[in-house]
């Protein structure tokens, strides 16, 4: 989302962001980019007001429950208004993996197909002029799984600027870094999974081989079980939120994500990348991510395997700058941001420009917003004449 807002400011937008989240320490200050923040209330018509007081080009959702709860009152306000729904990742494929995580079941497409979520997920894609989807393995899925129309849906992942030899020549080197790192925040149900699993499976099998070695986790929001993991006699240090993840991720020599559930790209991988930091992940954590390139260090699901590829990165300095260079080919090849913004732009002034037809020849959305939304509407405005009394 901060890299969209950054992108829509470089365009010359006017940015408003509004929110009904109560802000904390832990907030970006958006005021200092230039953005205006605006506290919106759930089931309020004071937003209708604001909605045509504004009257915006282009409403960006962020995430399907927001175009749920705000996305009729778009359409009814101002609707010539281009809706673009930022998926973030599919929350019904990380939902149903989750669970079968939990039944100790294997993970099927057609579960999906079941799913409370995916049905208002995939409804809500549909009420939108266009859809960000950030994995290609997810763009995939829609299309194959869902059928969504390829016109509703924009692949666009994180986008960054290129390595350079110079950033590269300012890594600290493989004799440099020292320890194993885990990042990532920890009301992220997939975070907290991975780290129990870290704690209660891989890291005892990693320590038994490299006995001087320390594993540091960092994350926002640390349960007490996870803060109960710090064991300093064991090689665990639990470290609790960050200002400067850059920092900390720089100077380990590996970053393990054994993610056993998720969806979308994660922040946590690319970062490593940008930092010179080979990573060791599973199939979940590597999805849609790297194309046919190679990865960043290696890829295992099985506990075994993971355990021996994370001690042989950690010790082979050879192998270790190998997969150094292939995050930089990944980032360079993949999330060039000058390619990315320059294709986005053109995509978006397409859809604008054509907004009329595209509505006409996605039936479904039409049809969704005459049914679906008219439920929303009014389910809104009873809560709203409700909360009066």
């Amino acid at each position: 989302m901060l890299q969209l807002i950054h992108f829509f400011l470089s365009q010359g937008f006017q940015v408003l962001f509004g929110t009904t989240a109560i802000k904390n320490d832990n907030s970006i200050d958006l005021a200092c980019l230039g953005v205006e923040e605006i506290r919106i209330e759930l089931n309020n018509s004071s937003f209708d007001k604001l909605l045509q007081k504004m009257n915006p080009t282009i409403v960006l959702f962020d995430r399907f429950m927001t175009e749920e709860q705000f996305g009729w009152r778009i359409s009814e306000f101002c609707p010539e208004t281009m809706k673009v729904l930022d998926t973030e990742d599919l929350h019904c494929l990380r939902k149903v993996r989750q669970e079968a995580l939990q039944k100790g079941i294997k993970f099927s497409r057609d579960k999906l197909l079941i799913s409370d979520i995916a049905k208002r997920e995939i409804a809500s894609i549909y009420r939108c002029d266009i859809s960000l989807i950030i994995s290609t393995f997810e763009m995939k899925l829609l299309e194959e799984v869902f059928k969504v129309d390829e016109n509703l849906l924009y692949h666009l992942p994180f986008f960054f600027n290129k390595i350079s030899e110079v950033s590269r020549k300012s890594w600290k080197t493989y004799k440099e870094r020292f320890h194993f790192v885990s990042i990532g925040n920890f009301l992220h149900s997939p975070n907290l999974d991975a780290t129990k699993y870290l704690k209660q499976e891989v890291w005892n099998r990693i320590r038994q081989k490299l006995p001087e070695v320390e594993l540091h986790i960092y994350g926002a929001y640390p349960s007490q079980q996870v803060l109960g993991f710090h064991n300093p006699n064991k090689g665990i240090y639990i470290h609790g939120y960050t200002e400067n993840a850059n920092k900390v991720i720089e100077n380990a020599r590996i970053l393990l994500a054994p993610l056993r559930f998720g969806a979308g790209i994660k922040g946590k991988l690319t970062r490593a990348m940008l930092n010179g930091t080979p990573s060791v992940t599973s199939s979940i954590g590597a999805e849609g991510m790297h194309g046919d390139l190679p990865w960043n260090g290696f890829i295992e699901d099985c506990l075994d395997d993971f355990v021996e590829k994370s001690v042989l990165l950690y010790s082979n300095q050879k192998i270790w700058e190998e997969a150094q260079l292939n995050g930089i080919h990944i980032i360079n090849q993949l999330y060039d941001r000058d390619k990315i913004e320059v294709k986005f732009l053109d995509t978006l002034h397409q859809i604008f420009e054509n907004l009329e037809q595209g509505r006409y020849q996605n039936f479904t959305g039409q049809m969704l917003h005459h049914h679906s939304l008219k439920s929303s509407k009014y389910m809104s405005k009873w809560i709203e004449e409700k909360n009066k009394k």
